[in-house]
């Protein structure tokens, strides 16, 4: 996008080129009063790399959690789950514990400050969470007590990751 050299992109293209969501997280992810440096591979790359795509994966992988537990005739009792949140006591569970719970005043903070970018940025940091803990233990295990609050806590940040997202104006998928 050079004026210099007379050549530009439009919105449109750009949504066009990447998709709305890239466009809207990379737009969004960035203090207003920053250059912006919209790099177009990044925001179509699928993987890890792409924060967007790093963030909707994780809500993604939640629901496909969700899904198995489902498939595999495992329920999920609620009560049981919050009662039994005490024996989350792993450092990684304990982490995106204390990420979601940040969720209000961060969305707070970034509206009165007009600052959508911590929005992003919180996000990708409960993402973060999200990925180490899933790597660190399994959800779908046979003690029914842990396994509940396992999931109670998927859906906690699933739900916390859709509507940070939505603020955004971006899409949280079910699947990738």
């Amino acid at each position: 996008m050079s004026k210099r050299a007379g050549s530009y992109v439009t919105l449109r293209d750009l949504i066009d080129e990447v998709g709305r969501d890239a466009t809207r997280w990379f737009l969004a992810a960035r203090k207003a009063d920053s250059q912006l440096t919209f790099d177009i591979d990044l925001a179509r790359a699928r993987n890890n790399d792409n924060p967007v795509f790093y963030v909707q994966y994780a809500h993604a992988r939640i629901a496909s959690v969700l899904r198995q537990a489902g498939e595999r005739g495992m329920t999920h009792d609620a009560a049981r789950g919050t009662a039994a949140l005490m024996r989350l006591d792993s450092a990684t569970a304990q982490a995106l514990q204390w990420e979601i719970s940040r969720y209000p005043e961060v969305v707070d903070a970034a509206a009165r400050d007009l600052q959508p970018h911590q929005i992003a940025q919180y996000l990708g940091e409960i993402a973060y969470a999200l990925h180490t803990w899933y790597n660190a233990e399994p959800f779908l295990v046979e003690d029914a007590d842990v396994r509940d609050a396992r999931l109670l806590l998927a859906r906690a940040t699933q739900q916390v990751l859709a509507n940070g997202l939505g603020l955004l104006g971006v899409s949280a998928p079910e699947q990738m």
